[in-house]
């Protein structure tokens, strides 16, 4: 049991915390040059009319430590929604103490409380304190998948593919 930890939904007033915890997970991932979120971006995007994700901060001894942002996908398997983590932070001052392990078990119960079928994420592949604290929590790699992306340009010419008749 972690001692004075608790959990919060982030509200409109943490965006600033929110884009500067995507931005420490950006540089532990070395991928800093890529992050073009703004605040006034992630305020419109997180807490506007049509939210497109959420946000849970950890905080210890009440200082925030942590972060993970989620949102619902479906399973067309499943015939269900289900909760995908986009991001899962843990400062490093904060880390080996569960703080980890304690966002994931929240998410879990909110997905079992939401009726979700699934809790599914993404780990780079040379990330290895993660995987194995993944697979130590039972959860398995989907290494039959490959992921796609389309950005930038490619995204903008498939829009376009539509529009042109394709």
């Amino acid at each position: 049991m972690i001692k004075n930890f608790e959990i919060k939904f982030a509200t409109v007033e943490d965006t600033p915390l929110i884009l500067s915890f995507i931005k420490e997970l950006a540089d532990y991932e070395k991928l800093l040059s890529q992050v073009v979120a703004t605040s006034e971006l992630l305020e419109k995007t997180l807490f506007g009319p049509k939210a497109n994700a959420e946000v849970i901060i950890g905080y210890l001894h009440q200082k925030p430590v942590s972060f993970a942002l989620f949102f619902h996908n479906f399973s067309t398997f499943l015939g269900r929604p289900g909760l995908y983590l986009e991001d899962l932070y843990v400062r490093p001052e904060a880390r080996s103490q569960g703080i980890g392990y304690k966002m994931l078990s929240f998410l879990a119960k909110l997905a079992k409380q939401r009726d979700c079928g699934r809790f599914e994420w993404w780990v780079l592949d040379w990330n290895e304190p993660a995987i194995k604290f993944y697979k130590k929590m039972g959860a398995q790699a989907m290494d039959e998948w490959t992921v796609f992306r389309l950005t930038g340009q490619s995204l903008d010419e498939l829009a376009l593919a539509f529009e042109a008749g394709y």
